[in-house]
């Protein structure tokens, strides 16, 4: 009964316009005050942001900050496909036959994910990840890889929650929700990053201006508030690392495996 009420309740707040009033006020100087309450609470290592908190003019301005140059150092090995986020792994592996498989219990379909997109025939069976970020994380997303944007889409939805009660209490959040998807174009194939919206999050951004050609490690947008990101790489193109799996934490520029063509 208390699941069944809780998922109810989820449901008349995923609408879209009560992210946007949470968005609002965090975006707003009252919300300067919580701040410090904020990285307290969530235990956030605040000595690695750019900035003093007092620095910050609002929860939104600090949940969205730059990190100090060099915390986040960048994997330099040649063809390395890297984290663009710091999250914790709630998925991975090979999609079959355009099939994501038991992310937290449930199957996604690329044709879903994707929203039906002409390029989704390049993806099925390639490999993915579920990167979860937490209200603790650094929300900065950045490219997992060198390579030229070839397209981006937004797709409208809803906003659920994406923590654990999401995924396995709600149906198939990570096709149902508001996403920016960016197609990345490689050296040996193409990498979509899948931005997933999530309850409380305001709205997802690209950075200003928006990148045409990347390398690995660059700025690509970010979060306002905490959500997930669906990393897919091109059919026949990435050798993983044999020894990440579901429930390890990842930090942004941590690599993920190498961008290769596999006979």
């Amino acid at each position: 009964m208390t699941r069944w009420l809780l998922r109810m309740m989820t449901e008349l707040s995923s609408r879209k316009f009560v992210s946007q009033i949470t968005g609002r006020f965090a975006k707003s100087s009252l919300s300067r005050r919580w701040i410090s309450r904020f990285a307290a609470m969530y235990k956030i290592p605040v000595e690695e942001a750019e900035k003093a908190l007092g620095e910050y003019r609002s929860l939104n301005e600090f949940f969205t900050r730059r990190l100090k140059p060099g915390k986040r150092p960048i994997d330099q090995t040649a063809s390395a496909l890297v984290s663009p986020v710091d999250a914790k792994i709630t998925g991975c592996g090979v999609i079959k036959n355009g099939m994501l498989l038991q992310v937290k219990g449930q199957d996604y379909t690329i044709e879903e994910l994707l929203n039906g997109s002409p390029r989704l025939s390049q993806y099925r069976n390639g490999y993915f990840w579920v990167l979860y970020l937490s209200p603790t994380d650094y929300h900065r997303i950045h490219s997992p890889c060198e390579g030229e944007i070839v397209e981006t889409e937004h797709i409208p939805g809803r906003v659920y929650p994406v923590n654990e009660f999401g995924l396995t209490s709600m149906k198939r959040v990570l096709s149902r929700n508001e996403r920016l998807v960016t197609y990345i174009r490689n050296e040996v194939g193409e990498t979509a990053v899948v931005k997933v919206g999530a309850l409380n999050v305001s709205s997802i951004k690209y950075v200003e201006p928006m990148p045409r050609t990347l390398g690995r490690g660059d700025e690509l947008a970010y979060f306002e508030f905490g959500s997930t990101i669906v990393l897919l790489t091109e059919d026949g193109t990435l050798l993983p690392r044999p020894n990440l799996k579901t429930g390890d934490q990842v930090r942004m520029g941590e690599k993920l495996g190498s961008l290769t063509r596999l006979s």
